[in-house]
């Protein structure tokens, strides 16, 4: 155990140096924090003490301590002050609320949440993601690798770039490897088919599998965190050697001998309770009488007896919340996740320690953050209350500190201009996307190209790869057997930056040109944020070059929502595909993509 922890401790601080916020304190900087009630998220009875930090770091924590000396001192009298909140469980996603990168950032510094997990991001990500939010105010953020079954959870959307897919041991391994060189920070592996009672489990992962899995991923430093929302699997879970569930139990109340397995593994636990309430704050509130919707509330009072259930029987106790997904906006509900551990059965005391401490020892980060100790990173929270007595008084946050500068509130200098954007800077790119020559498989533009099938549980297969060209060359390839659904589509993806986090401004040209070789009609799209476009594209048999002038562009409708008129900046990707009659199979070849 002592090598891992030193791995991850390895692994992290890197992550801290590639993600800190651009709030980090100067070198020689010293700030004391003067007259607050300090609860040191230990459990511990909060005391007056006056906090000083430098460099970054808590240095002393003490009543009737001196100031010293140049110190910017902060008046804290009547506030609590405790370390900051952490969020085991999000996704930043377009979908969510806020939707944008540094408005979430925003949304989880004004609420005291300064270290999150997200589970929603492609590896290819990573790195400039982490540059993006070293210009933000943000919290830390450590980016979990998805890893679920065919057909699975998380798998149902995600190309394999963003959720591999395995189904053996050897393919766990070989998941953990691949990932490897992206320095992921943990892993999420969604293990159960269940899928919230809405269809059949014919994708949950076998033990066997999630136990190769969470093996390769211990020796390589990571903690593994699952998509576990069944008494059964949760026991499945705890026997492989899952470091925490990231969901609560929630089909039925737990038995015995699956509380003896959870207990006696040291699994934790964050139960995401403010994802699964039904009568949401803000929200009218839902008829328990329906019978589409009473099956919630059963659930709902499942998930908080069966947390409740575990505390007692020693099982760790974390926070998550699934923010991001539907009704779970960012920040707020880290807030009311604490709400609901103490509807649950918990003290507040024991909701402050499981969104500080216990979430930091959960991560292997305790060593570095989660208590108002000296040598702790000095993410602070101060309150206008005593939440140790009043839950709900963690809504009134009054500053927040992040690695020892002011961030939040009373002191804290405006956001930066990043912060008030709602996505990276445009960038030009010259004219070659891709010519597949390149031996390592990636565009010409060095980003992952990615297969872009249909969604949902039945999805197309599809294969992609460089081929040679009869005339010279390399081209690729895309062959595809298409789901049984309607409007089935099998297209492959190039995306113009890596990760498609920053757009592309492409008003320098005025169309996309493709050799292309086929079997009839396919679509050429341009993909932006939250924003696509599209164009018909004819094939035979025969190497042809087409010409799709942005003007012949038409609007995709996104959901519910009508696509938008085209506009030539914030623009991520290239992508060619086709759809045909259920069941059919679809090729195409296309080569030298490029814009004119």
């Amino acid at each position: 155990m002592t090598e891992r922890r030193t791995r991850i401790a390895l692994l992290l601080a890197g992550a801290v140096v590639l993600a800190s916020p651009v709030g980090a304190a100067p070198k020689g900087a010293v700030v004391a924090i003067v007259g607050a009630t300090v609860f040191d998220g230990t459990g511990a009875a909060p005391r007056a003490a006056t906090v000083i930090i430098e460099n970054g770091r808590i240095r002393q924590v003490g009543a009737g301590l001196t100031p010293p000396r140049g110190a910017t001192v902060i008046d804290a009298r009547g506030k609590a002050l405790l370390p900051g909140f952490y969020d085991l469980h999000t996704h930043w996603t377009p979908a969510g609320n806020p939707a944008t990168t540094p408005q979430i950032a925003t949304a989880y510094v004004a609420a005291g949440v300064t270290t999150v997990n997200d589970f929603h991001e492609q590896p290819e990500s990573y790195a400039p993601r982490r540059a993006w939010l070293s210009t933000l105010v943000a919290p830390h953020v450590n980016f979990a690798a998805r890893i679920s079954t065919p057909g699975g959870h998380g798998a149902d959307w995600g190309d394999q770039s963003t959720t591999i897919w395995i189904n053996t041991p050897d393919a766990a391994r070989a998941a953990i490897a691949k990932l490897k060189p992206y320095q992921p920070d943990l892993i999420k592996a969604f293990t159960d088919g269940w899928r919230y009672g809405l269809s059949p489990d014919n994708t949950s992962m076998d033990e066997w599998t999630l136990r190769a899995l969470t093996d390769a991923a211990h020796k390589e430093g990571l903690e593994v965190l699952t998509h576990t929302v069944t008494v059964d699997r949760g026991a499945i879970a705890a026997r492989a050697g899952v470091d925490a569930l990231a969901h609560g139990l929630q089909d039925r109340e737990l038995d015995p001998k699956a509380l003896f397995d959870i207990s006696a593994s040291k699994m934790a636990l964050a139960p995401t309770l403010a994802v699964y309430e039904p009568n949401k704050p803000g929200s009218p509130p839902l008829d328990r009488t329906d019978p589409k919707v009473a099956p919630r509330f059963v659930k709902f009072g499942y998930a908080l007896k069966n947390v409740k259930t575990m505390y007692d029987a020693g099982v760790r106790v974390g926070l998550g919340t699934d923010a991001g997904m539907p009704g779970t906006p960012h920040g707020r509900s880290t807030l009311r996740e604490m709400e609901l551990l103490v509807q649950a059965g918990l003290t507040p005391t024991q909701a402050l320690v499981a969104a500080t401490s216990a979430s930091a020892r959960i991560m292997h980060q305790d060593g570095d953050r989660g208590t108002i100790a000296p040598g702790q990173r000095a993410d602070i929270v101060l309150i206008d209350g005593k939440p140790w007595d009043r839950i709900a008084d963690v809504h009134k946050v009054s500053q927040v500190l992040i690695d020892g500068r002011p961030v939040y509130g009373t002191g804290a200098p405006a956001l930066p201009a990043a912060n008030l954007r709602t996505q990276l800077a445009s960038v030009t790119i010259g004219r070659l996307v891709d010519d597949f020559e390149r031996a390592d498989q990636r565009s010409s533009l060095d980003t992952l190209r990615l297969e872009t099938p249909d969604g949902g549980m039945d999805r197309s297969l599809e294969i992609s790869q460089v081929v040679p060209r009869d005339d010279g060359g390399h081209a690729l390839s895309v062959s595809a057997k298409l789901s049984i659904k309607e409007d089935p589509y099998a297209g492959v993806a190039i995306p113009l930056t890596r990760g498609s986090v920053q757009g592309v401004d492409l008003r320098g040209y005025t169309g996309v040109r493709v050799d292309i070789r086929g079997d009839g009609a396919y679509a050429l799209k341009l993909n932006g944020f939250g924003r696509s476009w599209t164009a018909p594209v004819k094939a035979a048999s025969g190497w042809t070059t087409v010409d799709v002038p942005f003007s012949a562009l038409k609007p995709v409708a996104m959901g519910k929502r009508a696509g938008t008129p085209w506009t030539a900046d914030g623009i991520v990707q290239v992508e060619l595909g086709a759809t045909r009659d259920p069941g059919e199979r679809i090729w195409m070849q296309i080569d030298n993509v490029r814009f004119y």
